[in-house]
């Protein structure tokens, strides 16, 4: 099977995990504890697939045009996230009050499909460079995909919205995903330029907004889960390449 098909493949799977977050705020029974628990592993897993994977392979490759990109890609996200006006936390808690204009649902619709995007353009990108690098970075993204999808349904539910709203609203970002991956793959020419912007993506969705929202839970077991995410990068790559180099 060729990289496109895996990563397309794997984009759609990564859709469903955000259709399957939509759907627990539906069910309405489903135990916060369990997403906390993905937000924390999810971003520890991010974190150190954006530092050790990904940062350096992009090095690697553009030594002179990588720094700048990976800083274009971080600020591409902090850019739209404060351009909206809107304010919600993955997975954890939305606050009613905040979305009173309805509106202010698509406009955080409107950001996370650029994060989605992004995504689909790391995986594609990735798996363009090597199986490892692709594999490594769509477990990044699974991961934070459940949470992901309870907070977009959450927010049309908190703006009024039906739940039907808010299953349209996960879907939109599993096709985000995918046309980042069918860009990528338009674009192949250009894999270092979208791993390096990717990996400012990963950086900041990691350390900008999961890590802020792990840190408002106290416990040595929310520290542990976070460092089991990193473990788990480490582990991995000396398990399938034997070594810890980039």
């Amino acid at each position: 099977m060729s990289y496109f098909w895996i990563s397309l493949t794997l984009g759609v799977v990564a859709g469903l995990a955000n259709i399957f977050g939509g759907a627990i705020v539906s069910a309405r029974a489903w135990s916060r504890a369990f997403l906390a628990t993905f937000i924390a592993l999810g971003s520890g897993f991010m974190l150190a697939t954006a530092l050790t994977e990904m940062i350096p392979e992009s090095l690697l490759l553009d030594p002179q045009r990588a720094p700048l990109l990976i800083l274009l890609g971080y600020f591409i996200v902090h850019f739209f996230e404060h351009s909206f006006p809107a304010h919600f936390h993955f997975g954890e808690e939305t606050h009613a009050d905040a979305f009173g204009n309805p509106s202010v649902a698509y406009m955080a619709l409107g950001g996370l499909l650029i994060h989605t995007f992004f995504d689909g353009v790391s995986i594609a990108s990735g798996f363009l460079i090597s199986p490892w690098l692709g594999a490594v970075i769509f477990g990044a993204v699974i991961l934070h995909n459940i949470p992901e999808g309870f907070t977009m349904a959450s927010i049309m539910v908190a703006s009024r919205k039906s739940r039907n709203a808010g299953m349209w609203a996960v879907t939109a970002l599993g096709i985000s995903r995918v046309v980042g991956i069918l860009a990528m793959d338009a674009a192949h020419q250009f894999a270092s330029y979208g791993l390096a912007i990717s990996a400012g993506v990963t950086l900041y969705v990691a350390a900008s907004d999961l890590i802020p929202e792990v840190n408002k839970r106290r416990g040595i077991s929310v520290a542990m889960t976070v460092a089991a995410g990193v473990l788990a990068v480490i582990v991995l790559r000396y398990l399938f390449l034997g070594n810890f180099a980039p």
